[in-house]
């Protein structure tokens, strides 16, 4: 047996998160029943030896990068855990990882991406207008070195340092949050709040108040943005080198290009019921 670590994608979109909970579908669910499958997992244990995710996604959010790493046979590669694995979780790449490796707490980079819907010009008449500039100056205002309190359900462990990137794609704002670590929906509250300040609904100062020591009451609260647009893109070890899987990465590539053709048809036929309306 060797100390494995492995690079997981998944379409979130089907799973109530990543952590394994009693009678919902799960993303680790589906990994330990995978090991199972692949007599990696005996029937009767709770997860494999020495298992540990870098993260725990919420419910819809995706990913392309989780990690994972537990004690594997020689054999074990992404493409005979995508042998088991749902069509909507992949494995695509693997590292042999050092002793006394923990997925978690050796992680020192963890980068989301969030894709918001903030269409340049005033077309479509659905979506609120965001101005770029103060959606960037609250991007900005938000990083670094603060205590989140008002911006997790933590109550512990809230000051954190992110840097929050954007760049304009089409009709598309998109963040990309990085930090060592995030507390419980920390990057689609800061979204939430740089979303805001950008529509105009809140000032800049509403992230002076938010990142102050005192808690903002109930009806200053700042609720978390859908989590559907947000990917956990990469997570950084600084003493792991992955190989891709060229066969597991295919496949998994060929999964998500089907999604995507899949949900543009979606798209167009939601467009058809709506512009047909009248």
């Amino acid at each position: 047996m060797v100390h494995r670590a492995f690079r997981i994608a998944y379409d979130g979109t089907s799973y109530h998160g990543f952590q394994r909970q009693p009678d919902v579908p799960t993303v680790e669910e589906a990994i330990f029943d995978a090991c199972r499958a692949l007599d990696v997992l005996a029937p009767d244990a709770d997860k494999p030896d020495g298992y540990a995710a870098a993260g725990r996604t919420d419910a819809g959010v995706s990913a392309l990068a989780q990690t994972i790493a537990l004690e594997a046979p020689d054999w074990l590669a992404p493409r005979a855990l995508n042998a088991e694995l749902p069509a909507d979780v992949r494995a695509w790449a693997v590292a042999d990882a050092p002793a006394g490796f923990h997925a978690t707490h050796h992680a020192n980079r963890r980068v989301y991406t969030y894709h918001l819907y903030a269409p340049a010009d005033e077309s479509d008449r659905a979506a609120r207008s965001i101005d770029d500039d103060r959606f960037r100056a609250a991007c900005e205002a938000l990083s670094g070195t603060h205590d989140f309190h008002n911006l997790t359900p933590d109550d512990r462990n809230t000051e954190r340092s992110p840097s929050l990137d954007v760049r304009r794609e089409g009709d598309y704002l998109v963040c990309t949050v990085s930090a060592g670590g995030f507390a419980r929906e920390l990057v689609r509250r800061l979204v939430s709040l740089a979303r805001d300040v950008g529509t105009g609904d809140e000032p800049l100062a509403k992230i002076d108040r938010a990142l102050a020591s005192e808690p903002l009451p109930g009806h200053e609260g700042i609720a978390p943005a859908p989590p559907e647009p947000l990917v956990l893109t990469d997570v950084q070890y600084p003493d792991l080198t992955f190989e891709t899987d060229e066969e597991a990465a295919a496949s998994a590539r060929a999964v998500f290009e089907r999604r995507r053709i899949d949900r543009r048809t979606d798209a167009r036929v939601a467009g058809q019921v709506a512009d047909g309306i009248r």
